[in-house]
């Protein structure tokens, strides 16, 4: 929630460089910086079985300083290499899968990713940053409704 609101608040001004800035992407995190927050956010996941881009994109945005769009792309793969890498150890171990639900919830799901992909394309990164704030602000009031009521 807290990272919610912090997406949802006004821009900080960016510091004054020190040395005028070259044109081109602005420079990328360290890898120390990235490794911490990317153990965090998979202690996270494992210690509370959530994660995905409901704690990724917060994390890249407010402390790797990434973009938005670049957060949701860089969210997306991770997301995929992480579902990959759970998958392949279970195959054949899972028991029964149940087809007539994997396949219709599978083809709906990718078809709204593409439909909320051409949506964000039409929406600008701070637009696109205070929607996904308000999303996770409205999941964490869900949640806490959930854990004060039962």
């Amino acid at each position: 929630a807290l990272a919610a609101w912090r997406m949802l608040g006004p821009r900080r001004p960016a510091p004054p460089p020190a040395a005028p800035a070259a044109p081109g992407p602005a420079p990328a995190p360290s890898p120390t910086r990235s490794l911490a927050v990317g153990a965090a956010l998979g202690l996270a996941t494992g210690l509370l079985g959530v994660g995905g881009g409901f704690l990724a994109v917060p994390a890249l945005v407010s402390l790797l300083a990434l973009p938005m769009t670049e957060a949701v792309a860089t969210s997306l793969l991770v997301i995929g290499a992480n579902s990959l890498a759970a998958l392949v150890p279970r195959l054949g171990s899972a028991g029964h899968v149940p087809w007539t639900v994997v396949g219709p919830f599978a083809a709906a799901a990718i078809l709204g990713a593409w439909d909320g992909k051409r949506l964000a394309a039409r929406l600008g990164g701070r637009t696109l940053q205070r929607v996904f704030a308000a999303a996770l602000l409205s999941v964490a009031t869900l949640m806490l409704a959930d854990a004060i009521l039962h």
